[in-house]
């Protein structure tokens, strides 16, 4: 067991908590450095998506996990953040330029949209999100001079400072790019949170009122939010559409917002580790099922399979491990630090919400 002692507020809001966690991470990212030398290219290529999807969630945990504002649209932004970069390329803007271009005109017209949004709580949210995602595949056909509409678009060759970056020539450079945006946007996610902005997302998340008591501008915090979550969000649409190499109004449809929401829930809610963990979930669960069905026969189909377990494993956390799969780590391995003096009463979850808020 180790112990923390915390004589200043600077101690609350160190990027690690100590030099052993310092190290841990520092030994995880010198094993993602060589996991090229250990992996064969098909092996690299879902490591890459599970990269991917963690960019796509950790905007989404953003807004949900940090604020609590419930989306079920960020694939729409998702769309926005990879057509603006293709856009931009074929206008002969450099890769890197266009890319973090797309991330800041998502977010800019994320969080305009969000202001009208941000108007309803709750459910009411989560609708009103849905249906930007399911116009979004109109928008994208309207615009067809754009966008290329239902014939789609074919991603641009990539090129970073003169190096050229193509998934089947070279798949450990697409790696060490999407590894390089995931480390950028953590190390983005993580100062967040530890600014005064990020402490004002967890008091919005926690209680509005109380919030708003305290001085805390809520409808500016939430506009910040959600303009930082489609921003992100963005970089992972552009990542997936350019890594993918063609797509179109389908590509990002409303089932893409699902599985975010569903992957951060079953990582963990308010959790930069949750994010990861569901994008594990997510990027290899699909291959599982298929080399599980391809054991059983070529016989054994069964149509929506894999939505349906999405479904089920959604309903099974919801009401067994609401922390996700983080929450349940943090579970065992506060257990094991503790024992034998751990007790089951440690981890009983309690109401916290107030009274003045259960109609919101």
């Amino acid at each position: 067991m180790r112990f923390h002692f915390k004589t200043s507020y600077d101690h609350d809001i160190r990027l690690f908590p100590d030099w052993w966690n310092f190290s841990l991470y520092g030994a995880l990212l010198v094993a993602m450095l060589l996991l090229p030398v250990i992996f064969d290219s098909f092996y690299l290529g879902e490591v890459t998506n599970v990269l991917i999807w963690a960019v796509a969630g950790l905007g989404l945990m953003m807004l949900t996990g940090q604020t609590g504002q419930v989306s079920l649209g960020h694939s729409a932004f998702m769309a926005m953040g990879c057509y603006t970069c293709v856009i931009l390329m074929e206008a002969g803007v450099p890769f890197v330029f266009a890319f973090i271009l797309c991330g800041i005109i998502t977010g800019v017209i994320g969080a305009l949209i969000a202001i009208p949004a941000l108007k309803l709580h709750g459910v009411y949210l989560a609708i009103a999100t849905l249906a930007l995602a399911i116009l979004a595949d109109d928008i994208i056909v309207i615009l067809s001079p754009w966008t290329g509409g239902v014939s789609g678009k074919f991603a641009p060759d990539l090129s970073v400072f003169g190096y050229e970056i193509n998934r089947w020539v070279n798949p450990e450079a697409w790696y060490y790019l999407a590894l390089a945006v995931v480390l950028v946007v953590t190390l983005i996610y993580r100062n967040i949170l530890r600014s005064p902005l990020g402490r004002a997302f967890a008091a919005v998340r926690d209680s509005e009122i109380s919030a708003q008591a305290m001085g805390v501008d809520i409808a500016r915090t939430k506009t910040m939010a959600f303009g930082i979550s489609c921003a992100i969000t963005g970089l992972g649409g552009a990542l997936m559409g350019l890594f993918a190499g063609a797509f179109n109004n389908e590509t990002f449809n409303f089932l893409i917002a699902i599985q975010l929401l569903m992957m951060i829930v079953i990582g963990g809610l308010g959790s930069i580790h949750g994010a990861f963990l569901g994008a594990i979930v997510v990027a290899f669960l699909p291959q599982a099922l298929s080399i599980m069905t391809d054991q059983l026969g070529r016989g054994f189909n069964v149509p929506g399979l894999e939505i349906g377990v999405f479904g089920m494993l959604l309903v099974a956390f919801i009401i067994f491990e609401p922390m996700g799969l983080y929450g349940r780590w943090m579970k065992i391995r506060i257990w094991l630090e503790l024992f034998p003096f751990a007790r089951r009463d440690m981890f009983r979850r309690q109401k916290s919400y107030l009274k003045t808020e259960r109609l919101r």
